[in-house]
């Protein structure tokens, strides 16, 4: 009956959303200056809005079907708090809040900042200094009341202001704004002589903004206590949120970059240079949570990546690897320099960079006025004769180099080189060479002590409690970590060949003298070189012998087949097709499988064509490697990859094996694991990339396959997971269903547990509400009487809390579980730290449970994720989460490589993503894998 129901027509295409509801998420509030809202309205908070506007919210469901009831992320049940395992004494980095009560409200204000012809500001970073002043000058006509802003267009009291509507003049006497005559060098209007001196040493020109604080909205302080509780009202995050604004504003006011919740100071002890100019700068991260034991504050250490501070050539020589000025390739110094700040001597002056010179120094013209008699003549002079004879600045190096043009694009002001320097704390945005990326991970490692140490001394430092917003809230903060209690579940049990058993220990276990326990035919393979240096000899020797000893049966490779020296420097696609030729040409038939030598071990240019060839084109399983340190246990490693590819499986949990996992083993259940990849910092423009991976084999969890699209770019909802195409639908999710049914002698999964990861709190409702909707409506495409229960659950990496054992300087032991005190005081969530932490300080993933059919207690959810550690074929450890999540994780990025999507804009939208904003180009699709491999755990 069922192969019929995979082949129906799909009548239920259309994908029925609720409606988007605002309260949701942060409202963005359009009051326009001068008119006032009579109704508290919930107000924005400036940060929250910018992960919300790339998203647009979903269409509201046709009007021909009722709107489906609203889903909300579930409560903890009462038997959702674990206890199984060995209880162990922690510490948190959350220091308890105490409030005093109140009935008093925040008072929201809508800031409107304008020039004096009434043009908006448009410069970042100017509203705080011009709202420090206001404060300062108007201290009395704000009823002496101190605000918390939080630098964009958001401003709070406690209590209202004496007017609704309040307009200011604010005079900045110095602001740097580098506002000068067009052409002109070193910021002044070019005039000779004395006149000329008296300007260099004047400040600039005054400013004047006019400021109008337009009432918003009140929130209540009792709020806060609300949101301690688990009563999340449209006021409750809301508190909390003016309350890390004020976090903000204090240390903003300590001179600290700001990122979003994490601060860094100017200290050089902070830095660590990373190479090519770009250091890693040491902050910390403070914000307010409210948790089961009230309201905290988590500290926690952050790095951000900085441009070295210092003369502006120093960063470029840095930058571009090169010993001299004349090796500078200035072009793509225009687009490092693009934007950081520089102070110029000897005027000591800030400006932002523009640009470049189209000319050399001492051949770039501008028009100088000069005195001559009672009258002024324009004569053209270079910038290098300017700065020399006129300004007699003596210029060492720069009259053969470009200026630095820190004007306007129509009004442009040059600065020889060596008279500019960047100024500290400007953060460095663009991606990190893998050199740059492996140096800070390791420069930013801290042993737990280390950490806690770093932490107690930032709070000190940063002396909160003598911010006056802070006081006047009624908030005090205690000054040690929290004691709080966890438990360490025991690791679950690993079968391997021949009936024997892995023995774990601290989250390790020893493959050698061991065999796998379902193992893979090497056969009809080869071995292709991309210019390796490889004793090949030897290696594919060690490989058999190792392969033998652990179970596999490996044929000696057909043939060994060398790049030709010809071709290492020819175009990457060029390199591909010459080795498939000569593959072609040397072997009697396909390969079914490739090992592939790399050259480069990270980012070589060659690994994502050829993982395209091979998996989209060919359907030929591959392996690559980067031939450098080469042991037994090396190719150990690698093998577990190559069984797990092959179609093997290196290990199974004990329980799995005997088919008595709870819960999961009792009942077809499918296992999703769903992540989204974007670009890195600099590639905004390249679509993310959504990965399904699913579970198949039932009643196994260690075997998946993967499902890969496009979406447009920064978009983290998942956009294809239901897609109807006619009476077809082409979503992910369709795929991982019917590969279990026919993987799993013909079921239907009756359960369906879903492990989302990257997503943050203020998306939950999204995921719940229109994700797990398009995968009901997947279900129900493929049978409309098909009623499977659903279990949502996200785990997240990117946050601050970390534990710390009471009693001993090393990482918690793996296995560690924390579902008390510092977690959602209403909400179903725990932390868990299956992994050991063997260097730096252990991350525990905190997962939500957002819904939940299956009715899993605390204790069979903890020990089902902890299990699901255990599973991951790449390695002999429990990883740090969930490995359907890791797996996800894998294949986008894997998949991700088959094409340069810099070079795609062109590209028409299809099965791939097609999903795109207004006006936007079309996504470009990803290539669908050969049916051979589509099922396969080729990501591994």
């Amino acid at each position: 009956m069922m192969e019929s129901l995979l082949l129906m027509s799909c009548h239920h295409h259309l994908l029925c959303l609720p409606t988007w509801c605002p309260s949701s998420q942060k409202m963005l509030l359009l009051l326009l200056p001068g008119r006032v809202n009579p109704h508290p309205v919930v107000p924005i908070i400036a940060e929250d809005a910018a992960a919300s506007e790339s998203e647009p919210p979903p269409p509201p469901p046709p009007p021909s079907k009722p709107a489906k009831p609203r889903r909300h992320i579930m409560a903890r049940p009462p038997n959702g708090f674990g206890k199984k395992g060995q209880p162990i004494q922690l510490l948190a980095n959350h220091y308890k809040v105490s409030v005093k009560p109140s009935e008093e409200f925040f008072n929201h204000y809508y800031v409107n900042l304008k020039y004096e012809d009434d043009t908006p500001v448009d410069s970042k970073g100017i509203g705080r200094k011009v709202l420090d002043k206001l404060q300062h000058t108007y201290h009395s006509e704000l009823a002496n009341k101190d605000f918390a802003y939080d630098g964009e267009k958001s401003l709070f009291t406690i209590g209202a202001l004496p007017q609704i509507n309040n307009e200011f003049i604010v005079v900045l006497e110095d602001i740097g704004s580098g506002k000068t005559a067009a052409g002109s060098p070193g910021g002044n209007n070019g005039s000779p002589g004395g006149g000329d001196q008296k300007r260099v040493r004047r400040p600039y020109q005054a400013k004047t903004f006019k400021v109008e604080l337009n009432f918003a909205a009140t929130i209540p302080m009792a709020a806060i206590g609300h949101a301690i509780r688990g009563q999340e009202s449209e006021h409750s995050l809301e508190a909390l949120r003016v309350l890390d604004i004020i976090l903000r504003q204090h240390s903003a006011k300590q001179g600290c970059l700001l990122v979003r919740q994490s601060f860094f100071h100017n200290n050089p002890s902070s830095f660590v240079d990373l190479g090519g100019g770009v250091m890693g700068c040491r902050g910390f991260h403070s914000s307010f949570r409210g948790a089961q034991s009230g309201l905290s504050l988590n500290i926690d250490v952050s790095t951000t990546m900085i441009v070295k501070p210092g003369p502006v050539i120093d960063f470029l020589l840095a930058n571009q690897k090169v010993d001299h000025p004349d090796k500078i390739d200035w072009q793509k110094a225009k687009r490092a320099l693009k934007n950081l700040r520089i102070k110029t001597t000897p005027a000591n002056s800030e400006f932002k960079i523009v640009g470049l010179s189209e000319r050399n120094c001492n051949e770039q013209m501008f028009p100088l006025r000069r005195r001559n008699g009672d009258s002024t003549e324009t004569v053209e002079v270079t910038v290098y004769d300017y700065f020399v004879k006129n300004r007699g600045i003596e210029l060492r190096y720069s009259g053969n180099l470009p200026c630095i043009n820190a004007g306007r694009p129509k009004r442009p002001t040059y600065f020889p080189v060596e008279l500019c320097t960047l100024v500290p704390l400007q953060r460095y945005t663009k991606a990190l060479s893998t050199m740059q990326r492996t140096s800070l991970v390791e420069k930013s490692r801290q042993k737990p002590h280390e950490r806690m140490s770093t932490l107690n001394d930032a709070l000190k430092r940063s002396n909160y409690d003598a911010d006056p917003m802070l006081k006047a809230c009624g908030i005090s903060i205690a000054q040690n970590f929290t004691q709080i209690e966890g438990r360490v579940l025991p690791a679950p049990k690993l079968k391997a060949g021949n009936g024997e058993e892995f023995f774990t220990r601290n989250g390790r276990w020893n493959i050698a003298r061991k065999k796998l326990i379902r193992t893979s035919s090497v056969k009809r393979w080869s071995v292709v070189n991309f210019s390796a240096r490889c004793d090949l000899r030897g290696l594919v020797q060690d490989l058999k012998r190792v392969a033998t000893g652990m179970g596999l049966e490996y044929e000696d490779p057909h043939t060994v087949i060398e790049e030709s020296p010809s071709l290492r420097r020819a175009p990457v696609a060029r390199r591909v097709e010459e080795m498939f030729a000569q593959i072609k040409a040397k072997l009697p038939g396909a390969p079914l499988f490739l090992l592939c030598l790399l050259p480069e071990r990270k980012n070589c240019e060659v690994y994502g064509p050829w993982k395209k060839k091979c998996l989209a084109d060919f359907g030929i399983v591959t392996q690559c490697l980067a031939p450098q340190r080469v042991n037994d246990q090396y190719l150990s490693n690698l093998l577990l990859k190559i069984n797990a590819k092959l179609g093997g499986l290196n290990t199974l949990l004990q329980i799995e094996a005997a088919r008595a996992i709870p819960i999961v083993g009792k009942v077809p259940t499918i296992i999703l694991g769903m992540d989204v990849s974007h670009g890195q910092p600099g590639q905004s423009d390249r679509p993310s990339i959504a990965a399904v991976v699913s579970s198949r084999e039932w009643p196994l969890i260690s075997k998946y396959r993967a499902t890969v699209h496009t979406q447009s770019p920064k978009q983290e909802m998942m956009a294809s997971l239901f897609k109807p195409r006619g009476t077809e639908d082409d979503g992910l999710i369709r795929e991982s269903l019917i590969d279990f049914y026919t993987s799993s002698g013909k079921r239907k999964p009756d359960q369906v547990i879903i492990f989302r990861d990257g997503v943050s709190e203020s998306q939950f409702t999204q995921v719940i509400n229109i994700e797990l909707e398009q995968i009901i409506e997947a279900c129900k495409c493929l049978d409309d009487k098909w009623e499977p229960k659903f279990t949502v659950i996200v785990a997240q990496k990117n946050h601050h809390t970390r534990f710390f054992q009471t009693n001993s300087p090393e990482n918690v032991p793996p296995g560690t579980v924390v579902d008390k005190q510092v977690c959602h005081p209403k909400n179903f969530d725990f932390y868990m730290c299956a992994h050991a932490g063997m260097i730096g300080t252990s991350r525990p993933t905190h997962y939500h449970v957002l819904h939940d059919e299956i009715g899993f207690s605390g204790d069979e959810l903890q020990e089902f994720v902890h299990s699901l550690s255990y599973v991951y074929q790449r390695s002999t450890t429990a990883i740090s989460v969930a490995a359907p999540i890791a797996y996800a994780h894998l294949a986008a990025a894997q998949v991700g490589t088959f094409m340069k999507f810099d070079d795609m804009s062109d590209t028409s939208s299809s099965q791939g993503g097609g999903h795109t904003s207004v006006g936007s180009a079309p996504v470009p699709e990803l290539p669908r894998l050969h049916e051979k491999v589509r099922s396969s755990m080729f990501f591994c």
